[in-house]
């Protein structure tokens, strides 16, 4: 009666642990996928957040000076004298310290509503080499005048 158990299997034939680290491997390997995509589409969300605040930083400046003229080119170094020199030379910094050296971002005024745009390189996150990215934030920076009919 003994004699036909020997035969029967007892454990895992080798091509069966391979298949299944096989299975494994690709398994973890699409998770890893999956987690750097993550992380490159979080950086990306963090930059445009981070442009935002800027942006944001800025308009509230603008109001807060609301007679000072923002659309001239903003200088090279701070001025704590003059707010509106030293409000476009942080705009500019903070631009800079986010975005790195090729970041840009400008001023315009048309008919009494500001526009601020933000311009950054996201090839990191588009899977491209040049890949620029911006943000534009337009507010009225003042209250309409009140006229008599």
């Amino acid at each position: 009666m003994r004699g036909w158990s020997k035969r029967a299997q007892e454990g895992m034939t080798l091509i069966e642990v391979l298949v299944a680290l096989l299975v494994l491997a690709v398994g973890l390997l699409g998770a890893a996928a999956i987690q750097l995509n993550a992380l490159k589409y979080t950086d990306s969300s963090r930059m445009t957040s981070q442009a935002s605040f800027i942006a944001y930083d800025m308009m509230d400046r603008i109001r807060a000076n609301s007679g000072a003229d923002y659309t001239v080119t903003p200088p090279t170094s701070g001025n704590l004298s003059v707010a509106r020199d030293q409000d476009l030379y942080d705009f500019t910094t903070n631009i800079v310290n986010f975005g790195g050296a090729s970041a840009t971002g400008s001023i315009t005024l048309n008919q009494r509503v500001y526009t601020i745009t933000i311009t950054w390189d996201d090839s990191r996150g588009a899977n491209t080499a040049d890949s620029r990215r911006s943000f534009i934030l337009t507010s009225r920076a003042a209250i309409d005048p009140v006229t008599t009919p």
